[in-house]
């Protein structure tokens, strides 16, 4: 190791100024390394043979470098260990890429089934799923002064007339974050028209809130809460200018033929479509 210029760098023993290293030389080792991790975790979309993994790259008979206490080390670059929880992520794709198409509903549906959450209860901005992307993007802040009293996602591979997926307010302890998933539990549904489109809303709980998860019919819910639901659905467009009619709550049995519905015209459209 040598002084230049105030800067210390490493000086490779039995060779001479013209045949040091340079920068790039080490730069690229360490590109060739983060390369092959990518491309062994991402060549195939869906699934990841282990037993096609070839050995570490290594780089054979390389200089010796000499460090500050005059050991002699070997300049072989070999590819860190890869732990078994590693290996197990780049063996299957856990990441959905469209959280509509691609995330299933679950073997429980329409009863319990899987919900994206896309606004987080006590929010007052409006996210949605983009369509085209797959993201989860921000529609609008609400023009008055109300918040979602509970979160409210959708039903992936689910459709509903108004050509979107089927929506679901989901009441639990916490707030979720936008994009996450969960597990829900119909218990009701509240028959909407939003602008003269049907727009019904599935009411669930989370099937894995120990506080919520022994609800199985909207019924069981305080009046209270069943009034605050209506009441922000009646109220949250009114600043817009939008007409909104909310009728009576529905039972459980409704909540779950409107899924199973949703279930059949998404097969019967997107399924198909795809097919031919």
């Amino acid at each position: 190791m040598v002084e230049t210029s105030g800067r210390t760098q490493l000086k490779i023993a039995g060779t001479s100024e013209q045949q040091q290293p340079s920068v790039n030389y080490f730069l690229s080792l360490q590109a060739r390394s983060v390369a092959r991790f990518l491309y062994l975790n991402f060549t195939d979309h869906f699934t990841f043979q282990i037993a096609t993994m070839t050995p570490p790259i290594e780089t054979p008979n390389k200089p010796q470098i000499e460090t500050p206490n005059k050991r002699v080390v070997s300049n072989h670059h070999s590819h860190p260990p890869l732990n078994e929880r590693i290996l197990s992520s780049m063996r299957r794709r856990s990441a959905a890429s469209h959280p509509w198409h691609d995330l299933e509903i679950g073997p429980g549906a329409p009863t319990i089934f899987n919900c994206v959450i896309e606004i987080s209860k006590g929010s007052k901005v409006k996210y949605e799923l983009d369509k085209k992307t797959g993201l989860i993007k921000v529609d609008r802040v609400l023009y008055s002064s109300v918040v979602y009293p509970h979160n409210y996602g959708f039903v992936p591979r689910t459709l509903c007339e108004d050509n979107d997926p089927l929506d679901v307010l989901v009441i639990m302890q916490e707030p979720i974050l936008p994009g996450c998933f969960l597990r829900a539990k119909a218990i009701g549904v509240m028959p909407m028209i939003d602008q003269g489109e049907k727009d019904d809303k599935i009411i669930a709980v989370c099937a894995d809130d120990p506080e919520y998860r022994h609800y199985n019919d909207i019924k069981e819910l305080p009046p209270h809460r069943l009034a605050e639901i209506r009441r922000f659905f009646e109220d949250y467009k009114k600043n817009e200018n939008k007409e909104v009619a909310v009728n009576d709550f529905l039972p459980a049995a409704e909540a779950i033929e409107v899924v199973k519905h949703s279930m059949d015209l998404y097969a019967d459209y997107i399924v198909e479509s795809l097919r031919r």
